[in-house]
């Protein structure tokens, strides 16, 4: 079989491309739900203590062939005028916790004194993720309503919103006295990425489709219908997320290299297969299908968003159109490729990757092992290279830059910072703005154009160990510089602190790989997604078989 050669860097990782990413089935909720089928998790309500507004406490017991795990969850009052989606926001409908084990009643008293209070709370390692979440203000009621007067809730109003709850922050990773990651990274069930982050919401999914039965029923014990089994499979859990997970993709070089490779590599292998059997597209054919009715429903108020998605609904008929000839071709998915790289918008070349890769689990699903990446050590930096090496490493790995004036103020217009009141990245206006001098190292084309010109004026032999005893202001674009040379996903090709910048381009691409659909920007700087919708629930998983 001849090769494939897999999509450059230059192309990949441009952000209007990153911009307009599809979730595919290495996400990681895909990658845990494939687990969750095979291992046969059973899943269980060890306590539902919820009063008739359904104020209280639930815990959901997860058992693995290893472990249990719980989310243990807590809904309370909230007056409408302190929702808020906003990561400065001080109280929810519902908080969670992702709890190590099986949480005695002392255990879940102490959490329930804690976990509505997020960030303000006191925690111990025992918690893997700490989350919350609010009810969509739209749906919601109108939801528990309709079911207790023992009807169903109109399925298109349904599906165009896609969920009844929303989480403002799913913490994982030791975040306010939580358990660090190397505490769970090598447990098989949570050591690729984000796993137990997409656990807790898989369950916060469950935990919010039983709410609004519960209260329903409560309202009318001997009418009240429950919501649907195929409308409980359709609704997911939204997300609000905005500038805090922005930089993720740039502090994370090695993993984003691996998150990258992986799916191009995957794309790659389909791509070089010398048929497409029945099963194959006849799968594609019914995830084409899918992907066209949720792009139907597909609704954003942000003016780019909404024409990206006219565009792809348009690419979506051609593709289907077109279909039975492209497949006829040899090695037809790579012709069907090359015709979406041609004639396609970028969200429908996006969406036509995805929708290849569906249909060859087979080939393709052992590449999610590989989405990791030990960062625990850091790079360490070789200083015994030559200047002049680093330098020409530099202007290979970084000559998308070279065009960037950033003499020119709309070049260098942002900076990137800390928030001291909440410790997560903001954005600045260089220009309109103080707190310049607070500027985190995330202008990564600005940076390495600067160190190729520092090295410049060194001699070529000089060692970097040398160079940077004397300038050790540039230590960090000299790690990163040495990263891309030998990992080259590891590079945005933009420019990160540039005026026309949008950071929900890069907040798409890391939510693409979480498994997110129905992206929805409400500003250039946060957005708004559903996960899980139209996935198994993890209630019956277990005894589903294979899956997803």
């Amino acid at each position: 079989m001849t090769a494939i050669a897999l999509r450059p860097p230059e192309i990949v990782m441009r952000l209007q491309r990153l911009g307009a990413a599809h979730p595919t089935r290495l996400s990681f909720l895909r990658q845990l739900i494939r687990r969750a089928a095979r291992e046969k998790w059973r899943v269980r309500k060890h306590l539902f203590d919820l009063d008739d507004n359904g104020f209280g406490r639930a815990v959901y017991a997860v058992e693995t062939p290893a472990r249990t795990y719980s989310l243990v969850a807590f809904s309370t009052p909230l007056d409408d005028e302190k929702r808020s989606d906003r990561v400065i926001a001080q109280a929810w409908d519902t908080s969670y916790a992702l709890y190590d084990g099986l949480p005695d009643s002392a255990e879940i008293a102490r959490l329930e004194a804690n976990a509505p209070l997020q960030e303000a709370g006191r925690y111990t390692s025992r918690e893997l993720v700490l989350a919350r979440a609010n009810k969509s203000v739209r749906l919601f009621e109108e939801v528990a309503a309709t079911l207790a007067q023992g009807r169903q809730p109109d399925e298109e109003q349904l599906l165009g919103v896609g969920y009844l709850l929303r989480t403002t922050a799913v913490y994982g990773n030791g975040k306010f006295g939580i358990a660090d990651r190397d505490e769970i990274a090598s447990r098989p069930e949570l050591a690729g990425s984000f796993q137990a982050e997409m656990l807790t919401v898989w369950l916060i999914r469950s935990f919010t489709l039983d709410l609004v039965d519960h209260i329903a029923h409560r309202r009318n014990p001997a009418g009240a219908a429950r919501l649907a089994p195929d409308l409980r499979r359709a609704l997911g859990v939204g997300n609000a997320t905005g500038l805090g997970m922005a930089p993720f993709l740039v502090r994370h070089p090695l993993l984003t290299h691996s998150w990258f490779l992986a799916r191009e590599t995957a794309l790659a292998r389909v791509r070089a297969e010398p048929h497409a059997g029945k099963v194959e597209r006849n799968a594609f054919s019914k995830s084409l299908a899918d992907l066209r009715r949720r792009v139907a429903r597909w609704h954003s108020d942000d003016s780019r968003q909404a024409a990206a998605t006219r565009s792809l609904a348009d690419d979506l008929d051609t593709l289907a159109e077109n279909l039975d000839r492209l497949l006829a071709k040899p090695r037809p998915w790579d012709p069907l490729y090359r015709f979406a790289e041609h004639h396609f918008s970028l969200e429908g070349q996006e969406a036509c990757v995805s929708l290849i890769l569906e249909p060859h689990g087979t080939l393709v699903d052992d590449l999610g092992d590989t989405m990791k990446a030990d960062e625990t050590h850091g790079h360490a930096i070789d200083g015994s290279m030559s200047c002049a090496s680093l330098r020409q490493a530099l202007l290979d790995s970084y000559s998308w830059a070279e065009s960037v004036d950033f003499a020119d103020p709309a070049a260098n217009a942002r900076f990137w910072y800390v928030s001291a009141e909440k410790l997560e990245p903001r954005l600045g206006e260089r220009f309109e703005e103080d707190g310049a001098e607070l500027e985190q190292p995330l202008a990564t084309a600005r940076d390495a154009l600067g160190l190729a010109a520092a090295l410049s004026e060194e001699p070529a032999s000089s060692r970097v160990a040398d160079f940077l005893l004397r300038r050790p202001e540039w230590r960090h674009a000299v790690r990163r510089a040495q990263i891309v040379a030998k990992f080259p996903y590891a590079e945005i090709h933009d420019n990160l602190i540039g005026a026309e910048l949008r950071p929900v381009d890069i907040l798409r691409a890391k939510l693409a790989f979480f498994g997110a659909r129905s992206f929805d920007p409400r500003s250039d700087r946060w957005l708004r997604i559903a996960l899980f919708s139209g996935e198994p629930l993890i209630e019956d998983v277990g005894t589903a078989g294979e899956a997803a």
